[in-house]
């Protein structure tokens, strides 16, 4: 597997001032679109954090029941780094001998890897709107973590256009995170972050609850053999001797919300920059010191009817 970026993880408590500097300049495609940037420091965050969801799911890269053949057409939503899609046409090839043909899609393209293999495409796409000429085009689908991209309207839209592009039969995966019950409020840092984030998400139309949501809607647009498996995570440094910092990159996640937060006036909770920075270095003492500070993934799949 890649470590691609987890060296900027191996800090400790004394450099997090010094982190925190450093994510004062960061760049957003679109504050709008887009609740965290797109930048280096992301790029690395997005790498530890496809270990740690990639972990959570005892390694597997795909749970939707696919048989892939050769050529397949494969489609990433919200690629990013591109990081899923570079794993799993390795794995695929390796273990089977298969070289699927497969699309990555992001709105920006600052972290598109510069390097990589000639079946794999990088472009500029809005899951909202897709190309007509991709109906009907793709076996499987894999998309993971816009939660803070979307609203209600907005996964409607990407639902019924994700519909569109697979072909009949095939497979689509949406990999989430539970924002509506925060279980990170461990001390009195974390507890006033849970209030932050859950008022930040409100006020932005988040949908917290994917787990129930994305079934739900996926039945409604048309989908069968709908199911959802579910993991419960811990987010304290270290689990089961993995080497894994979860609590880090937890950190690195909130403090990418950081101008967006500011900018909403802190919602109640904080006015300051500064503020902010001691509110988040806080949680992540609490979690290291914790056992009970949890994140919830979601695995949902779907199958597109074969007769439509």
């Amino acid at each position: 597997m890649n470590t691609l970026g987890l060296e900027l993880y191996s800090i400790n408590s004394s450099s997090l001032s010094q982190r925190a500097a450093k994510m004062e300049q960061r760049h957003y495609a679109s504050l709008q679109s887009y609740l965290l940037p797109d930048d280096g420091l992301e790029t690395a965050r997005l790498s530890l954090q496809h270990r740690v969801m990639t972990k959570a799911f005892e390694d597997r890269l795909v749970l939707a029941p696919v048989s892939f053949k050769s050529n397949d057409r494969i489609l990433e939503s919200g690629a990013g780094t591109g990081i899923w899609a570079l794993e799993f046409s390795a794995y695929i090839l390796q273990r089977h001998n298969l070289r699927l043909d497969i699309e990555c899609i992001d709105i920006s393209d600052k972290q598109f890897p510069q390097k990589y293999p000639s079946n794999i495409h990088f472009s500029i796409h809005s899951v909202t709107n897709l190309p007509k000429k991709w109906r009907n085009s793709f076996s499987y689908i894999h998309q993971r973590l816009l939660i803070v991209a979307m609203n209600e309207s907005l996964w409607n839209k990407a639902i019924n256009q994700l519909f569109e592009v697979l072909i009949p039969g095939g497979w689509i995966e949406l990999v989430e995170v539970e924002a509506k019950t925060l279980e990170f409020g461990v001390g009195p840092c974390s507890k006033r972050l849970v209030s932050l984030i859950t008022s930040f998400y409100k006020a932005k139309g988040v949908i917290g609850d994917l787990g129930m949501y994305l079934p739900n809607l996926l039945e409604r647009v048309g989908f069968t053999d709908i199911h959802c498996e579910s993991r419960r995570v811990p987010i304290r440094r270290s689990w089961n001797n993995d080497g894994l910092n979860r609590s880090q990159q937890r950190y690195d996640l909130y403090m990418g919300m950081k101008i967006p937060i500011l900018a909403g006036g802190g919602y109640g909770v904080i006015e300051t920059g500064a503020e902010y920075d001691q509110l988040i270095e806080g949680s992540l003492n609490e979690w290291d010191k914790s056992n009970e500070a949890y994140s919830t993934y979601y695995t949902i799949v779907g199958r597109k009817p074969a007769t439509k």
